[in-house]
C-alpha cells in the first residue's frame, strides 16, 4: 500500500495510540477533521444489534455542518446499552472541544470486540492528544488508516481525481475490514472525503449509489457486523460545485472508483484467504436477481472450500444458484471458471479437470462467470475462499 495517498483540500487526519488495544504499540484512534463545514451522509448496518456509535452517527446524518469523525479500534462499543450511547456521545464531545465545534457535528465509529465497555479513561486523554497531531500529509492519512485496523494485515487507502468546472477535485478514502464481512447497506468502517461542493441530497444519493456496487457486493464469511458504517464528507474547499448532470456523472464515476478499490482491498485482505474471487452473474431479469444469486454462491461454504482446495466442483456453484430463491431452470445456466467452460445450457461439458485445478491452485485471482438467459440484469460480486487459517484464527481470537 502506497504511503503517498493524498488528502483532499481542507482535510486533516491523525492516527494515535491511546491504549485501547493491549498489544502495544498498535495505533487505535483515528481522527478525520475538516477545516470547513461538510455536507455529510452515511450508510449503516441493518443488523438490529448495532453498535452505539452507529446509533449516534445515524441520528446525526445527513447534515450540512459536519466537521469531523472520530474512530477507535479494539472495542466496538456494541451491545453496551445506555452506557455505550453515553460513551459514544462523549467521544464526539471530546473532539468537538478540541476543534471548537458543536459535538453534533462530529461523527463516531468503533470496531473490535462486541459487548465490552469502552475504557473511557484512555479516550479522555487520548482524543485531546490525538487532536494536537492532526496534519494534512499523506503520512498522517496512512496513520489514520492504520489506527482503524483490527485483524487487517494492511491499511486500506484509495484516491481519485476528476475535473469539475475546470477545477481538479479529489476524493480520498480509508477503510478497514478483513472478516465479519457481509455488508447490508454499508461496509465495516469507511470514511470518504472530498473537496467538492455537494448538496446534502446529492451526497446521500451518490454515496448510496457507490455502496450498492462496491461495499454491498463483498462477502468474506456471510456475517453482517454490528458496526458497519460508511461516511462521505464533502467540504467544498476546491470551490467546484457538483451540480450539472454531466458533473454528477463524472463525480459518481470517481467516487465509485474509490469505493470499489476500498471494498476489494477488504477481500484481498480477508482473514486466512488464499484466493480473491470475482463473481460475475449476467443474464438475469434484473440486477436484484443477479445480486441474490451471486451472494448465494459467494456465501456458500462448499463453494468457498472447493476454491480453497483447487477443486473444479462446478456442481456446488450451480446448486447454490438453484437455492437462491430466484426462478430458473438448469438449462438457463452456463458456467465458466477462469476461462474454462464447465457447464453449458444445463449440460456438463467435457474438460480437463487437472488443468482447471492447476489454474485454481496457481492463481490467487479466480473468476467465476455464471450466465443466464432471462434478460440484461447483471452484477459483479467479490468473495474469497474459506481456509483452515480462517477457522483457526476465529476459533482462537475473540471478535
Amino acid at each position: 500500500m502506497t504511503e503517498q495517498t493524498p488528502l483532499p483540500a481542507g482535510f486533516s487526519t491523525a492516527g494515535f495510540r491511546c491504549g485501547i488495544k493491549n498489544d502495544a504499540p498498535k495505533l487505535d484512534l483515528a481522527l478525520f477533521v475538516s477545516d470547513h463545514p461538510c455536507t455529510a451522509a452515511g450508510v449503516f448496518t441493518t443488523n438490529l444489534v448495532c453498535g452505539a456509535p452507529v446509533k449516534v452517527s445515524r441520528d446525526r446524518l445527513p447534515r450540512a455542518t459536519a466537521r469531523a469523525v472520530v474512530i477507535n479500534s479494539g472495542n466496538s462499543n456494541a451491545a453496551t446499552g445506555e452506557r455505550g450511547l453515553k460513551d459514544a456521545r462523549r467521544m464526539t464531545a471530546l473532539l468537538a472541544e478540541q476543534i471548537g465545534v458543536s459535538s453534533e457535528d462530529v461523527l463516531v465509529a468503533s470496531t473490535g470486540v462486541i459487548g465490552r465497555f469502552l475504557p473511557m479513561e484512555v479516550l479522555e486523554a487520548g482524543i485531546p492528544a490525538a487532536a494536537k497531531e492532526v496534519a494534512k500529509s499523506p503520512e498522517s492519512f496512512l496513520k489514520a488508516a492504520q489506527a482503524m485496523m483490527t485483524t487487517d494485515t494492511f491499511p486500506k487507502l484509495a484516491t481519485a481525481t476528476v475535473k469539475i468546472q475546470g477545477r481538479e477535485i479529489r476524493i480520498s478514502g480509508a477503510c478497514k475490514g478483513a472478516a465479519m464481512i457481509a455488508p447490508n447497506m454499508a461496509t465495516m468502517l469507511c470514511v470518504i472525503m472530498t473537496d467538492a461542493k455537494l448538496s446534502v441530497d446529492a451526497t446521500q444519493t451518490m454515496l448510496r449509489n457507490s455502496v450498492q456496487d462496491s461495499f454491498n457486493c463483498i462477502s468474506v464469511d456471510g456475517h453482517e457486523s454490528t458496526s458497519d458504517s460508511v461516511v462521505l464528507l464533502a467540504n467544498g474547499a476546491s470551490g467546484a460545485e457538483v451540480a450539472s448532470a454531466e458533473d454528477q456523472k463524472a463525480f459518481q464515476a470517481a467516487l465509485d472508483e474509490v469505493a470499489v478499490k476500498l471494498a476489494t482491498d477488504i477481500i484481498r485482505d480477508a482473514e486466512g484467504a488464499h484466493h480473491f474471487v470475482e463473481l460475475n452473474v449476467t443474464g438475469t431479469r434484473n440486477r436484484d436477481e443477479a445480486f441474490v444469486i451471486a451472494k448465494s454462491i459467494a456465501d456458500s461454504p462448499l463453494v468457498k472450500t472447493a476454491i480453497c482446495g483447487a477443486d473444479p466442483n462446478w456442481g456446488r456453484i450451480i446448486s447454490a444458484a438453484g437455492y437462491a430463491g430466484i426462478p430458473l431452470l438448469e438449462t438457463d445456466m452456463t458456467l465458466v471458471i477462469n476461462g474454462f467452460l464447465l457447464y453449458e445450457s444445463g449440460t456438463p461439458v467435457a474438460f480437463d479437470a487437472a488443468q482447471v485445478s492447476k489454474s485454481l491452485r496457481d492463481n490467487r485471482v479466480v473468476t467465476i462467470d455464471l450466465k443466464l438467459t432471462h434478460g440484461s440484469g447483471k452484477v459483479r460480486f467479490w468473495t474469497c475462499d474459506l481456509t483452515k487459517e480462517y477457522v483457526e484464527l476465529n476459533a482462537d481470537y475473540t471478535t
